[in-house]
């Protein structure tokens, strides 16, 4: 998809949750702790996404996503219009400012994978699991 086309689909994704982004919140572990983000309220960070992204995205809270070696991880998986645009659940770690929440949240309400580029600040958030881990995502 060229980036012409990712700007001019814009909207947001709405309808049933399949149509929609769904954003999974690591809390139930570490990550969800103050032993590795003591600065960090993470239960207002999982609510303020749920408002902010009320009505756009389905939010979820796992207990673990097995990826201990980072704290606070969310991803964001795609719509169903941005997985048939070739997006990809983004994994993100150490979301421990609230500005980059806030570049998620922007991000998943323009559209998210596949039909919206991240922020770039997210590349400094992002990585990849093992195939494993990103398997059991999409299993739960």
């Amino acid at each position: 998809m060229s980036k012409r086309a990712r700007r001019d689909r814009t909207a947001a994704p709405t309808g049933a949750a399949g149509a929609r982004c769904t954003v999974t919140v690591c809390r139930g572990c570490c990550c969800g702790t103050l032993a590795k983000a003591p600065h960090l309220d993470h239960e207002a960070q999982l609510t303020d996404l749920r408002t902010a992204l009320a009505g756009v995205a389905t939010i979820r809270r796992a207990n673990c996503l097995d990826v201990c070696e980072r704290a606070n991880v969310i991803v964001v998986q795609p719509s169903t219009e941005g997985r048939k645009a070739g997006g990809r659940p983004v994994w993100l770690g150490q979301v421990n400012d609230p500005r980059a929440a806030a570049d998620i949240t922007a991000w998943v309400t323009d559209g998210g994978p596949g039909l919206v580029e991240p922020p770039g600040v997210l590349d400094l958030y992002a990585f990849q699991p093992s195939r494993r881990v990103r398997s059991e995502l999409h299993d739960g």
